[in-house]
């Protein structure tokens, strides 16, 4: 894992441009007096060279401004990057939705490996990723994203921690720990982690993290806070690493343990199930939809999750001659969490997998400098017990990609690229008899850098991306409470269920994305102006069949979409002490034969002022998140809010010392419903709080 350090001092205003690809952090000036951007390289884009030369559009968020906002989960720490919003499940679960889109066309990756968690089959399993013991976090778009598969076509989230060692500790000893707590959820939180030089070239690394908090305060219900947003969680890890002058080699053993609560998760559909594709729920001696309300009051279900995980990394520079750079990522995932009614498990979901892949940085062959590479992971999911909606399935995936850069005089820098994946599904002991899945995806890209004049330029970037199935919409078959649907996989009916005349030869999911961004990133007036547009052949989606109430009978289809959508961000610095910024996304998505697709996130706007004096910085937000009308058609109109955050922090001696801050967010106590959420009318965000840390670094 290589770490480069870019927003180091206090309070970074701004998180990055999620379409310009520059991260906005220390700035240094030219020759000439004016301020610019330092050099950002991108980890999760496999080339060692500026990220400004990069087509691939990205979000950078880590030091303290990582530190100040991270929070509980992922989606949640990275929700205010421009195009980047979460799907929020309660207190304990949120995953990252992008451009409109989550997973599985939005990959997790724990330094460039997948997590292999159970997080892309529903919305209440948590991202086995912690915030508190992340170093930096890349989000990253573009033609870089077949580097980690062609399914990734909302986007890659790359996770950069501490827990394999890459480097010597600077005096043989580095570390940090940090204290956090909040008003809204009574959270009490910590994490430490620690480097030691063992020999001259063995370095040691351990870290741990705890966290409670209990259910969250929120207004827009009857009662002041939310049953069952409750979570915990324990982290620890411990890893080793053999540093060498131009490498290194590293092993690291990861132990999470969460639990937390399921809110909005009801029995009271437990007995709907489909007749072809009709929904029935109730006994079979009625005629309509009638049923019985005896779950209305029954107690909130939790999760209890645990995860073992043991990665293998190394990268080795100039192994021969013509290759610059040689890196290693492998991984094995042991993963399993119960959902327990009444303390007493209900489902147990499983996911025991392994991934590895080789990526080997080669030098100038001809005008071309690049990557290649090639990935291989298996694993097997399963879930039993009262919704067990998919059988044992058995996944493996092997991929080859290539990216290659071209630099034409100064004015034009060109990137190209491509992936070949093959994929196959096995379902295991299934009494259904479901076919095994086995076939191929070709993905390609291509982009252009033009610096028309100096310091300003102009990216053009074109990705044709093909997606096979997920084992979910291929294979489901039953009730899933946590999202109020009974499901129906893309196998034909009578294998799993959505009637004859809903049946449909299964087509490979093209994505062809084009996107424009205008960005100028030196002097004191940078800015990024980005505008997309997605075309998706044979877009995946939950159809929905038949609904009784709140409960529907869907069936994974497949139809033809579009999103389009816009992200804009300008700072302006009027001096060394004060700066402003103005950002914006928007995104829209439909279906082309009629109708919104669900759960996409409204538009938004706001602005930030920051300020630093001497070891004193702040920073005001303001955004406003618009009223999403757009909706599908079971979708109710989800209203707008204004959304007033403070931060206010002290740090006297920069990034090497002690850091205390404060953090007001949701001042205004407005009703917040997340309209990217399932439980976009039913569990409103929290409410006004406030969260205050400190972190020691040595």
């Amino acid at each position: 894992m290589k770490i480069d350090k870019v927003l180091a001092s206090s309070i970074r205003l701004v998180l990055a441009s999620s379409l310009s690809g520059v991260a906005f952090g220390a700035q240094a000036q030219d020759t000439q007096g004016d301020r610019v951007l330092e050099t950002v390289r991108v980890s999760a884009s496999a080339v060692n060279e500026d990220a400004t030369n990069l087509a691939a559009s990205y979000s950078i968020l880590d030091g303290q401004a990582l530190f100040e906002r991270s929070q509980a989960t992922l989606g949640d720490t990275l929700n205010s990057i421009p195009g980047v919003n979460s799907d929020t499940f309660g207190g304990g679960s949120s995953r990252p939705v992008i451009r409109g889109q989550t997973a599985p066309r939005v990959a997790v990756l724990s330094d460039s490996a997948a997590l292999l968690d159970a997080s892309n089959i529903s919305p209440d399993h948590a991202v086995t990723a912690e915030p508190l013991l992340i170093d930096r976090i890349e989000v990253l778009r573009g033609p870089a994203t077949l580097l980690y598969g062609s399914g990734a076509i909302g986007g890659v989230v790359n996770v950069l921690d501490k827990k394999i060692p890459t480097v010597l500790p600077e005096n043989g000893l580095q570390g940090s720990f940090g204290l956090r707590g909040n008003s809204f959820a009574k959270e009490k939180a910590g994490a430490f982690e620690i480097t030691a030089q063992a020999t001259e070239n063995l370095v040691l690394h351990a870290e741990a993290m705890m966290r409670d908090a209990d259910d969250y305060r929120a207004r827009g219900l009857d009662e002041s806070r939310v049953h069952g947003t409750f979570s915990e969680s324990q982290n620890a890890s411990l890893g080793m690493s053999w540093v060498g002058e131009r490498g290194y080699l590293g092993l690291a053993y990861s132990y999470r343990d969460d639990g937390y609560g399921v809110p909005g998760h009801s029995h009271e559909y437990e007995g709907c199930h489909p007749h072809g594709s009709a929904l029935h729920c109730g006994s079979h001696d009625d005629h309509d939809h009638d049923h019985d309300h005896e779950h209305e009051h029954e107690a909130v279900p939790e999760i209890s999750l645990l995860s073992k995980r043991i990665d293998l990394r190394g990268e080795l520079a100039d192994p021969f001659a013509g290759v610059e750079r040689v890196r290693l990522r492998a991984s094995h995932t042991d993963y399993r969490h119960y959902e327990l009614e009444e303390g007493v498990v209900a489902t147990t979901f499983e996911n025991d997998g392994y991934e590895a892949r080789v990526e080997v940085q080669h030098r100038e062959i001809g005008p071309f400098k690049g990557v290649v590479g090639m990935q291989l992971a298996q694993n097997e999911f399963a879930a039993l017990g009262s919704e067990a909606f998919m059988p044992r399935v058995k996944s493996r995936t092997i991929g080859v990609f290539a990216v290659e850069h071209v630099e034409v005089g100064e004015s034009w820098h060109f990137e190209l690229g491509a992936r070949q994946e093959w994929q196959k599904h096995s379902p295991l002991n299934d009494s259904r008899g479901r076919p095994q899945f086995d076939d191929s995806a070709t993905s390609v890209s291509a982009a252009a850098i033009w610096q028309f004049v100096p310091d300003y330029s102009l990216t053009l970037a074109v990705t044709r991306s093909e997606r096979m199935p997920h084992a979910q919409e291929l294979y489901a078959r039953g009730i899933h409470l946590a999202t109020n649907t009974y499901e129906c996989g893309l196998v034909p009916h009578p294998l799993t269920c959505g009637g004859v005349e809903n049946n449909a030869t299964l087509e490979t999911e093209t994505s062809s994305n084009i996107e424009v961004t205008l960005k100028k990133n030196v002097g004191d007036l940078t800015f990024s102006v980005g505008a997309y547009h997605n075309e998706i052949d044979d877009y995946i989606y939950a159809r929905t069949l038949d609904q009784f109430e709140d409960f529907r009978l869907i069936k994974y289809t497949q139809g033809d979409a579009e999103f389009t959508g816009l992200e804009a961000e300008a700072t302006y610095r009027f001096n060394e002490t004060f700066s402003a910024t103005l950002f914006g996304d928007a995104v829209r998505a439909e279906l082309k034969n009629g109708g919104d697709l669900p759960r996409i996130p409204a538009s938004r706007y706001g602005t930030r002022l920051n300020a630093n004096v001497q070891s004193l910085s702040g920073e005001l937000e303001y955004y406003r998140v618009n009223e999403q009308d757009n909706i599908a058609d079971f979708e109710s109109v989800t209203p707008g809010y204004d959304m007033l955050n403070l931060t206010l922090s002290y740090s006297p001696r920069g990034e090497r010392g002690a850091v205390v801050y404060l953090r007001g967010t949701n001042l205004l106590d407005e009703v917040v419903w997340n309209h990217a959420s399932y439980l976009a009318h039913v569990v409103p965000l929290p409410g006004r709080g406030v969260t205050a840390g400190l972190r020691v670094s040595f």
